[in-house]
């Protein structure tokens, strides 16, 4: 039966106002919300109960049966990597992908289990890159039908009901379609594989891809972006992140390599602005990391941000972060967004993060810095047939949030023996500022792959703008060797020495080995940093050095950040915890001991009239879900 219009405009404006009641209570996307602010403005927990918080349930993987199961046959012991699943909650039910493919729906207030999909991807074989594993799921809802998007590491992606965990059929080929095709070429299937989750916007589910980090071989999957009709699953557009014959940028791939070259690609979570109609695709390194010889240029858009149009794919504006990469600084995690006032400017912002330890703030509708960066001189590469760029972007503000690059301001010296011994294990190796390029001798880079700024991401606060970032001091050696004849047809590949040791069991560098930096970002003043666990503290203790307090962990979880607190989990030696800090000071305010290590980024909830904070725990054989509240 047809409503009256004017009883059916009311229903509308009462599922409006229902679903944005619901959004207020709810984590809807990865990051929060499309802006990847990983806020929530939650207030129930603050300074003078969290230390009241309680396990209020636990949800144990049903990927553990199967790791057991694998383990007890005597061919076959596949093994999930660590479980990095971040949970989004919708009306009170979380929804979460396992490191082997699974989706779960999960009651918010109990931890009761509604219902578990299985892609069956974990039976494909271990994929590219980090193994078994997985960062999570997307939601999309047209006010009626609900679905989950489900991107499996066989690269499939999977559209299921969310009340049901039943695959809706009308979707692609049954409930499901094949990423490996449609990039424009063949590709090596193994090679190529989803880790992220989608991001939904509108009716268009837009996805990046994993590809395989250690190639052998020039020819490898390009990490085209494309989008999806969320309700049919045909592809509606599709963004060459490797500029194409007749694109712009063509021009800075040279020699024809953009016909072979690949990567290329947002592994990452992506960002989106509705009202500006625009998505940012933090773009990364092109094959190889290390060795760019066969592809002379800028390489366009490797290294980029991108804000393309989200309705056709059409590229906006782009900043290149780094020109012809040879140290694997992909862009690592989706940008903040943020309205910011400068000078008494209002500017719609965003801030993304780097592997290098340089924030860049942007117009988000322009790409135009807001502070100046600057393009440069660095060290030119003395590798045959390598042609580095004799500059690269440095931002002018904010400051750096982690050391770059080996000299005297970065080299440790809690005595002077152990600086001696410090200058003596770096010598046998080329070392300077950062953007030192690979070399046949090996070249100590600092930060190394995995940053700096990590995939962990930052979250910054619209009421503030400030912007809290988690970030590791850890430093790598990329040594290029010829490869074996016949193995493959680069010219130098990473081999050798991968690693420098520290003086007497120590890391290399100055303390913080692990930091959490507090940026102002209408100002582009660091407000605070404080080290971020305890970290080897004991161990220097024990050599006889003075003790020198809290010296950070590396390992971290990605924050969340509500209107009271800032919470952020990690491995802190032996110990699995969650901290709850003082947004206004970085003070530790509440440690939570976790029953199990944490790798995936923390969010929050409201269910019941009560405020949760979930995370994702464990991995190889043990995986789990747990939900602390007030009691």
């Amino acid at each position: 039966m047809q409503l009256p219009k004017s009883i059916a405009i009311s229903l509308a404006a009462i599922s409006l106002s229902l679903s944005s009641f619901s959004a207020a209570n709810d984590w809807v996307h990865y990051g929060s919300d499309l802006a990847s602010t990983k806020y929530a403005p939650f207030d129930q927990i603050d300074h003078t109960n969290v230390a009241n918080l309680q396990q209020a349930w636990s949800w144990a993987s049903p990927d553990n049966a199967t790791v057991a199961a694998n383990h007890a046959a005597e061919n076959f012991r596949a093994t999930p990597g660590a479980f990095k699943s971040t949970p989004i909650a919708i009306k009170g039910v979380l929804y979460i992908s396992t490191s082997f493919g699974r989706v779960a729906a999960i009651d918010g207030i109990s931890g009761q289990e509604l219902w578990v999909f299985d892609t069956d991807s974990w039976q494909a074989g271990r994929p590219a890159n980090l193994g078994y594993n997985h960062r999570g799921v997307s939601y999309w809802t047209n006010g009626t039908d609900e679905r989950i998007v489900m991107l499996s590491n066989d690269a499939w992606m999977w559209s299921i009901d969310a009340k049901t965990g039943k695959l809706d059929t009308s979707f692609g080929d049954g409930g499901k379609v094949d990423l490996a095709q449609g990039l424009g070429r063949e590709i090596n299937r193994q090679a190529y594989t989803m880790i992220a989750a989608p991001l939904i916007y509108d009716n268009l589910v837009i996805v990046g891809s994993s590809i395989h980090d250690g190639p052998q071989f020039q020819e490898a999957p390009p990490g085209h972006v494309r989008a999806y009709d969320v309700t049919s699953g045909e592809q509606v557009w599709i963004f060459h992140t490797i500029a194409q014959p007749g694109e712009f940028g063509h021009e800075t791939w040279e020699n024809d390599s953009w016909q072979k070259v690949g990567n290329t690609n947002v592994w990452t979570q992506m960002s989106a602005d509705m009202e500006l109609g625009l998505v940012y695709l933090p773009v990364g390194t092109p094959t190889n990391d290390w060795y760019g010889g066969h592809r002379p240029g800028d390489n366009l858009y490797a290294e980029s941000l991108v804000a393309v149009n989200a309705r056709t794919g059409v590229p906006v504006w782009h900043f290149q972060a780094v020109k012809h990469g040879l140290w694997d600084y992909d862009m690592p995690a989706a940008p903040n967004l943020i309205d910011i006032n400068v000078d008494g400017r209002q500017i719609k912002a965003l801030a993304q993060i780097s592997k290098q330890g340089f924030v860049y703030v942007l117009d988000r509708a322009t790409g135009e810095p807001v502070w100046p960066i600057e393009d440069r001189p660095v060290p030119p590469s003395t590798v045959p047939g390598e042609r580095a760029s004799p500059t690269q972007p440095h931002p002018t503000r904010p400051a750096p949030f982690d050391l770059q690059g080996i000299s005297d301001e970065t080299l440790v010296n809690y005595t002077p023996e152990i600086r001696a011994e410090a200058l003596a294990n770096i010598e046998r190796f080329d070392y300077g500022p950062l953007f030192t390029p690979p070399s046949l001798r090996g070249t100590i880079n600092l930060p190394g792959w995995a940053g700096g700024g990590g995939w962990q991401g930052s979250a910054v606060d619209p009421e503030t703008g400030m912007i809290y970032i988690p970030s590791a001091t850890s430093e790598i050696v990329v040594q290029l060797v010829e490869p074996e004849a016949g193995s493959s047809d680069f010219s130098y590949v990473r081999g050798g020495l991968t690693s420098v040791n520290g003086p007497q069991g120590l890391p290399l560098t100055k303390p913080p080995y692990g930091r959490l930096t507090a940026i102002d970002l209408n100002t582009g003043d660091h407000k605070w940093v404080v080290p971020h666990g305890e970290g080897i503290r004991q161990r220097i203790i024990d050599l006889g050095i003075l003790d020198p307090g809290p010296v950070g962990s590396t390992s971290r979880t990605g924050p969340v950040l509500t209107k009271t607190l800032l919470f952020i989990a990690q491995q802190d030696g032996r110990r699995s915890v969650m901290r709850a800090f003082d947004k206004e000071t970085g003070a530790v305010v509440h440690e939570i001991d976790l029953p199990s290590v944490p790798s995936a980024t923390p969010m929050t909830y409201m269910a019941g009239g009560k405020q949760y904070i979930a995370i994702a725990l464990g991995g190889a054989t043990e995986s789990s879900v747990v939900s602390y509240a007030l009691p």
